[in-house]
């Protein structure tokens, strides 16, 4: 038989193990992390975007810079995690996003019909292009219709090559205009080289990023449409399925517009929050 003295004795230090346990456990989840289960890895959110597109993401040394870097910060932030970014293509984003390299894109990348069937989409800014020329260039259109008979440069992969591609089609061809000639590049600072360089005669850019091209070369390039050409809506991209980390972003895209952050932010880069 066992000492009575002694069961009880094991029983009330049982018993005390269990309690301060009780307490201790709340506490513990308290001061711990939110972690992020919706997220490849629970305290990182990784971002694909092209760090080569000012004002919406760019290096300023080692650093990410812009309005999605900020964006996403703000974010990660509400998720209970860190933001990273993994520069990768424009071309590249929606397939690497597909194969689990980033759990968004945040890219100044317009919500399209057909990047939708690929993935999900959260409408998040409101913008639209603006037509750039040289200073002094003949050739000043003011309006997309304007662009028949142009050779205009793109960057690879965006939706005005397929709107391009149509207007040429539906409008100026039958209207006994000349057809556009467009030229792709890989990257939206190419095109912009390519203009300073004649290679093409117009530049076809999202707003925030077309003023800063003609800031940055110090008035060699212009902006020739007086309104937004093409104006849609920007859009956060997560894998196709992932209704629990859209959810969960829709849901911190909320949270940061009602505490002020985000219309700052949108103030910040003259963009329009998504309708």
């Amino acid at each position: 038989m066992l000492n009575t003295d002694k069961t009880q004795s094991l029983f009330r230090r049982a018993t005390l193990a269990l309690g301060m346990a009780a307490v201790l456990a709340p506490a513990a989840m308290l001061s711990s992390p939110v972690v992020a289960d919706p997220l490849l890895s629970g305290d990182t959110m990784k971002v694909g975007m092209e760090i080569s597109y000012p004002p919406f993401e760019s290096y300023e040394g080692d650093k990410v810079v812009g309005f999605d870097p900020e964006m996403s910060a703000l974010l990660a932030a509400k998720l209970g995690a860190e933001a990273s970014f993994v520069d990768t293509k424009f071309t590249s984003l929606i397939l690497g996003l597909g194969a689990n390299k980033f759990d968004a894109v945040i890219s100044g990348m317009y919500v399209t019909d057909e990047r939708q069937k690929q993935a999900e989409a959260i409408p998040y800014a409101r913008t639209g292009a603006y037509i750039m020329v040289n200073k002094g260039s003949a050739i000043q259109p003011k309006t997309k219709e304007d662009l028949c008979g142009v050779e205009v440069g793109l960057q690879q992969g965006t939706a005005w090559v397929k709107q391009l591609t149509e207007l040429s089609a539906s409008y100026c061809v039958p209207n006994g205009k000349e057809a556009i000639t467009i030229r792709e590049f890989p990257s939206a600072p190419e095109v912009s080289q390519a203009l300073l360089s004649r290679n093409v005669d117009a530049q076809l850019e999202i707003a925030g990023a077309a003023m800063m091209f003609a800031e940055r070369t110090r008035g060699r390039i212009e902006i020739s449409s007086p309104d937004l050409v093409y104006p849609q809506t920007l859009g956060i991209y997560v894998k196709k399925g992932n209704a629990e980390l859209k959810q969960a972003l829709q849901s911190a895209l909320a949270e940061i517009t009602a505490d002020g952050d985000y219309p700052e932010l949108l103030k910040k880069y003259n963009l329009l929050a998504a309708e």
